[in-house]
């Protein structure tokens, strides 16, 4: 198994991912404590998956509950009420992972650091359970005490 990233990268996907949800949902996150992940959901979950090329390679997933979800669609929608995952919920998420790993991407850059990503897949269910042979980090973000948002990090640098 590939050893997961070097501490020292994960906050531009902290930093990306708290100030994009904050512009774009109002939202104030938190950053609980990293901890390693098996990938594995068993509550009914929405999970964002992006690919990321270049000199870091690997997979992020934002994971997030299914009513979190579709409170995050809401607030996107300016309050409009979410009550399924529907294909404009769906794209609405989909299109703030873009916006968040797009930010990322830019900081990485500004540290020298010359990353892409890949249009995000989704998948929602219960009981998922990904695979993969780099090892991955998960750092709940945090809305009034609770995991809002896991943000899966499962990437390396390319030497």
């Amino acid at each position: 198994m590939i050893p997961a990233i070097d501490v020292k990268h994960i906050n531009p996907f902290l930093q990306s991912s708290i100030s994009i949800m904050e512009s774009v949902t109002s939202v104030k996150l938190t950053v609980g404590k990293p901890e390693k992940t098996d990938f594995s959901f068993k509550e009914l979950t929405y999970a964002i998956q992006l690919g990321v090329v270049g000199e870091m390679k690997g997979q992020v997933i934002l994971a997030m509950k299914d009513d979190n979800a579709r409170d995050i669609a809401s607030k996107m929608m300016f309050g409009m009420p979410v009550t399924e995952l529907d294909e404009m919920s769906s794209s609405a998420l989909n299109e703030l992972s873009n916006m968040i790993m797009g930010n990322t991407a830019t900081i990485f850059s500004t540290l020298g650091i010359l990353i892409d990503i890949t249009p995000p897949l989704a998948v929602h269910g219960e009981n998922l359970k990904l695979k993969t042979d780099i090892e991955g980090i998960k750092v709940p973000l945090l809305y009034e005490g609770r995991e809002y948002i896991g943000l899966y990090i499962c990437v390396y640098k390319d030497n």
